[in-house]
């Protein structure tokens, strides 16, 4: 997908005068650096301290280590699965080379290389991804878990081999300063990881290769970071990164300064992408992982430094760890909402460890668990890992004043989220915030006054998430679509104006009527909770929904009015893909099967409006869910469609059965 100048005017329109001055500067600089390449500082006597304290690896669980020395041999076998596509060829892979389309990177100067256009380049996040390093990690630290040089040799060939691969601003892997940040970070951690190794410390600091790698991408991140309106998760990363980078691999003049400014910006973000209830401004779920993830490791690598960090990074991170416990249902499963790239932070982790649960262990183990929140039962290796860094938050001088919830959340007033919780495990998220973060709401969807309902972690009104960012515009249009959402459509467009795919133009405006009975969302006692909210994203009209969830009899119902003039409708409710429905007239008969056993559910929809079922239908697209990025399978989307006068609302009713 190349960018029109259409887009480039809509994208300059979201800009204020600073970011544009800044912006202004990095072409020059862009320009400057096309012929100007310094050679990496002299390095003598480079020492790595960052290591991890003697025991911490015996800590690790065996099953999360069994599942981790799994994926390891997988690796090691040349396999592995990236945004549903299959990989065969990491014995010795092909940095450049996308699977998915068969195309390759063209080589040249960094800032020509057109990422975006999958023609030129292929599937930028398919060749990205790899030369994130987070799978030499696993084998990093399947070599520290089993002490089998194997595994270190590979990880030693595989670098090598990138180094060579791609100099210091040439090529694709030099133009995104989150993909730069993300590489310093797991750099970081295969230098700690593979300490015992012998050849550890003529990989990295003993190696001028080396040295001149992670000097450069510092440069690049001082020089480069992301501004103004595309100041979200990737300056947390680019932060992140170059602030561990500083501190484990502190060997050149500009160390000092990066480390300081690094900190400065990530303290700064780490407050700005975060709502005081500690959710993720961006309200896309993924996104607080993996800002949580980096905002961890960052902290580690403080502590490991015996580096002061402010106290606001802490609390910030405290935060978001108890609204993470808060949000989840009782699988711990997080919301579904906005975008997902399938992002992490850091992975140390063999398939089939719970990314969730090992953030609430971790949280566990550096904040101290409160008493409402959720049991996590599973493991991981990463928490052990970095709980062996970071200062216990409860030890003098790194707890900050806070007072956490004395109880469970429900309602997040400045997120505009809310979670209602009924009996046999019901669970329901409204959405009535802000529709995304920044000017450009880059990884928001049209997705106002949405629900995404679930029964004992099954999706039964689901969000159906993300599937794709470049290069298939119908499909990325589709999935953050109002009609790609459990919401109202009028008039056959979004509530906001989408201005490309990662900026919208117009943002429907929302806000929260009433939340929860009694200052509770929570319904699992007697009685009703109850909630309203509203936006103005359809000019001239405005939609209200009232969505009350009744204890007693497992009943969740939705109701909908349109205040305004006559306007055409489409009601959208997307079923989970586990999820059977026999649509008779106005009535849906919901069946499922979990853990062996049948479970159903009665959808009456409302009368007002003519109903079908679609599934799987791809001109135009309906009837889809993305369990991941780049993976999409069909499931049943019921749409009503008829019209609204303003006279009386559209009642929907789910009724879970006992």
């Amino acid at each position: 997908m190349t960018m029109s100048a259409g887009w480039y005017l809509r994208r300059l329109s979201r800009m204020g005068p600073r970011e544009i001055g800044g912006r202004v500067g990095d072409t020059v600089r862009r320009r400057l650096w096309r012929s100007a390449r310094p050679d990496c500082p002299g390095v003598t006597g480079a020492r790595f301290t960052a290591v991890l304290p003697a025991g911490t690896v015996a800590a690790v669980p065996p099953d999360a280590a069994k599942r981790l020395i799994a994926e390891a041999d997988r690796l090691m076998a040349g396999h592995a699965e990236y945004f549903g596509v299959d990989r065969d060829d990491l014995a010795d892979p092909d940095w450049w080379y996308d699977p998915k389309t068969g195309r390759r990177a063209p080589w040249g100067y960094a800032f020509d290389v057109p990422y975006r256009s999958e023609d030129a380049v292929g599937d930028i996040k398919q060749i990205w991804e790899l030369s994130r390093h987070q799978y030499l990690t696993v084998l990093a630290a399947a070599y520290a878990v089993t002490g089998d040089e194997r595994y270190a040799e590979r990880v030693a060939e595989h670098l090598r081999s990138w180094w060579a691969a791609n100099a210091p601003l040439r090529g694709v892997h030099w133009t995104s300063g989150i993909e730069l940040g993300i590489r310093l970070l797991s750099w970081v951690w295969i230098r700690r990881l593979l300490d015992g190794w012998p050849g550890a410390a003529g990989l990295f600091e003993g190696n001028p290769v080396a040295l001149n790698q992670i000097w450069h991408h510092q440069r690049w991140l001082a020089a480069f970071p992301s501004r103004g309106s595309s100041a979200n998760n990737h300056i947390i990363a680019e932060a992140a990164g170059q602030f561990a980078a500083a501190c484990a691999f502190d060997w050149f003049p500009s160390s000092a300064r990066w480390r300081a400014d690094a900190l400065r910006s990530l303290e700064r973000h780490l407050r700005g992408n975060t709502f005081g209830s500690g959710l993720n401004r961006e309200l896309a779920t993924e996104y607080h992982g993996l800002v949580l993830e980096l905002g961890l490791a960052a902290l580690a690598e403080a502590d490991a430094a015996d580096v002061p960090v402010p106290a606001t990074v802490r609390l910030v991170l405290l935060r978001m760890t108890d609204a993470l416990a808060a949000v989840v249902d009782n699988r711990l499963r997080p919301p579904r909402q906005g975008d997902s790239d399938d992002g992490h932070g850091l992975i140390v982790d063999g398939t089939g460890t719970d990314r969730w649960a090992s953030l609430l262990a971790t949280g566990d183990a550096v904040f101290g668990r409160l008493d409402w929140w959720p049991v996590v039962t599973g493991t991981d290796v990463r928490t052990p890992l970095l709980a062996a860094l970071i200062r216990p938050y409860a030890k003098k001088g790194t707890a900050p004043a806070m007072a956490r919830p004395a109880s469970r959340p429900g309602h997040f007033a400045d997120a505009g989220l809310t979670i209602l919780r009924g009996p046999e495990k019901v669970w329901c998220r409204c959405d009535g915030g802000p529709h995304g973060f920044l000017s450009i709401a880059a990884h928001a969807h049209a997705d106002a006054l949405s629900v995404e309902v679930r029964h004992d972690g099954v999706d039964v009104l689901a969000d159906p998430g993300t599937y794709c960012y470049h290069g298939q515009p119908e499909w990325r249009q589709y999935f953050r679509s109002t009609l790609g959402h459990n919401t109202l459509q009028l008039d056959g467009v979004d509530q906001s104006v989408s201005g490309g795919p990662f900026l919208w133009t117009r943002h429907a405006r929302s806000r929260v009527l009433v939340a929860g009975t009694g200052g509770t969302a929570d319904a699992s006692g007697e009685g009703v909770a109850r909630w309203v909210a509203e936006h103005d994203g359809y000019q001239g009209s405005v939609h209200r929904r009232r969505v009350e969830l009744t204890a007693e009899s497992q009943e969740l119902r939705v109701v909908d009015e349109v205040r305004g003039p006559r306007r055409a409708v489409r009601l959208a409710f997307h079923l989970g893909p586990a999820i059977t429905a026999d649509l008779v007239d106005n009535r849906a008969v919901l069946t499922w099967t979990r853990d062996g056993e049948d479970r159903s559910a009665a959808l009456d929809l409302p009368e007002q409006l003519s109903w079908r079922a679609h599934r799987g239908e791809s001109n135009p697209p309906l009837g889809w869910y993305s369990p991941g990025f780049g993976r999409k399978e069909p499931a049943t989307t019921l749409v009503g469609t008829g019209f609204a006068d303003g006279t009386e609302g559209f009642t929907t009713v789910l009724k879970f059965h006992g």
